[in-house]
Parts: structure tokens; C-alpha cells; sequence
């Protein structure tokens, strides 16, 4: 029995042919969102291509783009099927192509359906990427004479001012490495010589921040410096008052950021993955229902159109079944293979007659 099998007639097929035409070009437009979201995703990743470690989480942007170019491509020329569908002799060139096209889009459509699930699991590896990235920024902070390393205090410190962030999971974080260059330190001075001796590194540790982590609104000036000493600052008590630091680290903002961004995209590429499926049930049942037309000669006769000629149990089943009969196939090939190698191999005998 046929799965979901339609009755139609001529006025039902020239229905679903315009249908279908006009769902394929609007999803020709979900193609070219699906572009363009991929395309703003890779541009703000690279923005911040310094402070992430490696480039899997360009995968995303790059599937995104990679379908959107695919929708146009695949919806373009299913929209000409239909409008040529509406012709039976402009539709005859079609036939020979519309099994192997809808087997295309079967792909096609799991393809999507993975990219969309994709943007919703990148998050896990992008807080790995993210952790290890801004952890080499920060250390790279103070170089700001060394070729190629030369941007990243400004890049760190635009990155702080404008996600309201500070050091990588907290503006403790800044306490653990260097990030004042040396050629700002007096090395004469006996505070800056006692520093240095008292780490096993010997770095310049401080507990302080760079300026980009201080909260412009807080009604007290920014302390920056001796964040953890309280005689330092008068009525201050850093485990108790608010500080006027970020207090979010610098991970979990752009983590945030970017993981709803994607999950946004994830959500629109599961909406275009449903419209995808409609347009090629809709065009299988338009291909089942001219093929099925009685008497070609009259296109106004009734036809049924159908998604599977049989059950899905039977269609499983005759599937397994080709794939046994082609694995037995090539069995008997490679077979038939050794057997001439074996015959060729063989040296026939020489009798001599004295």
C-alpha cells in the first residue's frame, strides 16, 4: 500500500504545480538568509579571531554559507520543474532527472537538519576554543613591542569595554600573569626587585587590572591598583563593598553572545529545514501524480500521487534487499577475478618427443 497516496485531477496538479513554484522561490529567499546569516557569523568571528585558539567554530558559519548557496541552487531549479510541470511536453525532458533530484534533496535535507542541530552543540567547543584563547591574549597583553603581537593589549582591551567584561573568567585573572611591559618598570626600585624575586618566574605580579575593566558606573573612582589591599583605599573592604570592576569574565560574554546568536540561527535553519521537507513532499507528489496519469493524451484524467509506492516496512525491506544483491554482486565479481588471475598464472606443460 502507497504512503500517502492523493487523488488528484487537472485542476488539483496545476494547484500544487503553482504552489510548489511559488514556495520554491520563497525558499530561494530562505536560501539567501541562510547566506547571509552565515556570512555575519564568520565576520564576527574573525573580529575576535585573536582570542580564540583554533578555527573549528568557523565550521558553523562556513555550513551555513555552504547551504545557503545550495537552497538557491536546488530551489531555483525545482521552481522550473513546476513551471514546466504545467506543460506535458515541457515536463517530458524533466522525468529521466526528477528521481535522481529528489534523492538529492533527501541529502540535502539531512544536511540541513545537521547544520541546524550544529548550532545549538558548538557551544561546548566554543568555550574550550574561548578559555584558551583570551588565556594566550592576556599573557600577550604587555607585548606591545613584539611584531605580531603588538595589537592584542588594544584588542583585549576594546574586547573588555564593549562585552563589560574583565580577564577570562574573572578580574582575578589578571593577577596570575604579567601584563604591565617592562619597559614601564623601574627596575632600580627596590618594590619592583621584590616582586619580581618573590614569584619562581620572576614576573612583575600585581594585584590589578588594565583600565578597560573598571566600571564607568560606579560612583566611585575605579581602583584599579591594590584591588585586594584594603589599607590602601579609604572606607574600602574588597570581599564585602561592590567593586567597580567587571565582574563577568570576558568567556562567559562572548560565549553568551555568540551561543545566542547561533541558537537564533539554529531555530531559522529549523524553520527552513520544515519548508525544505514541504517543498519536496509537494514535489513528489507532483512527480508521482503525472506519472501516474492513465492516458497522457488527456491531461484532464484523474492520477494519484504518493511519497512511497509501498509501506515504509516494504520500502526498508526492498532496500535491504538491493544492497544484499549488490554486496552478493560484487562478491562474485572479485570471485570471477581470482579465478582468471589463478588461470592466467597457470604454465601450461611442454611435452618433448625424443
Amino acid at each position: 500500500m502507497a504512503l500517502l497516496k492523493v487523488k488528484f485531477n487537472q485542476k488539483k496538479r496545476v494547484k500544487l504545480a503553482q504552489g510548489l513554484w511559488l514556495m520554491n522561490w520563497f525558499s530561494v529567499f530562505a536560501g539567501i538568509l541562510v547566506f547571509s546569516m552565515g556570512l555575519f557569523l564568520k565576520i564576527e568571528l574573525r573580529k575576535r579571531s585573536e582570542v580564540m585558539d583554533n578555527s573549528e567554530s568557523h565550521f558553523v558559519p562556513n555550513s551555513l554559507i555552504l547551504m545557503g548557496i545550495l537552497s538557491c541552487a536546488f530551489n531555483g531549479f525545482a521552481g522550473k520543474i513546476c513551471y514546466d510541470s504545467l506543460d506535458p511536453a515541457k515536463f517530458a525532458k524533466w522525468k529521466p532527472l526528477l528521481k535522481p533530484y529528489l534523492a538529492l534533496c533527501c541529502v540535502f535535507n539531512i544536511l540541513i537538519f545537521f547544520v541546524a542541530l550544529m548550532c545549538f552543540l558548538m557551544r561546548g567547543s566554543l568555550d574550550s576554543t574561548l578559555a584558551q584563547g583570551l588565556k594566550n591574549g592576556m599573557k600577550f597583553y604587555r607585548d606591545t613591542d613584539t611584531p605580531g603581537r603588538c595589537f592584542m593589549k588594544k584588542t583585549i582591551d576594546m574586547l573588555q569595554i564593549e562585552f563589560k567584561c574583565c580577564g577570562n573568567n574573572g578580574y582575578k585573572d589578571w593577577f596570575e600573569i604579567q601584563w604591565i611591559s617592562n619597559r614601564y618598570l623601574d627596575f632600580s626600585s627596590k618594590e619592583v626587585k621584590d616582586r619580581i624575586k618573590s614569584n619562581v618566574d620572576g614576573r612583575y605580579l600585581v594585584d590589578g587590572v588594565p583600565f578597560s575593566c573598571c566600571n564607568p558606573s560606579s560612583p566611585r573612582p575605579c581602583i584599579q591598583y591594590q584591588v585586594t589591599n584594603n589599607s590602601a583605599h579609604y572606607s574600602y573592604d574588597y570581599q564585602t563593598e561592590e567593586l567597580n570592576l567587571w565582574r563577568r569574565g570576558c568567556r562567559e560574554a562572548l560565549l553568551n553572545y555568540y551561543s545566542s546568536m547561533m541558537s537564533s540561527m539554529g531555530a531559522v535553519m529549523f524553520l527552513v529545514w520544515l519548508f525544505e521537507m514541504s517543498v519536496m513532499v509537494g514535489l513528489r507528489l507532483l512527480h508521482t501524480s503525472l506519472e501516474s496519469i492513465a492516458n497522457p493524451e488527456d491531461p484532464e484524467c484523474e492520477s494519484e500521487g504518493w511519497i512511497l509506492e509501498n509501506s515504509l516496512k516494504d520500502t526498508f525491506k526492498s532496500a535491504l534487499e538491493n544492497l544484499k544483491k549488490l554486496g552478493k554482486f560484487n562478491q562474485v565479481e572479485a570471485g570471477a577475478e581470482g579465478a582468471e588471475g589463478e588461470e592466467g598464472g597457470k604454465t601450461p606443460a611442454i611435452t618433448t618427443v625424443s
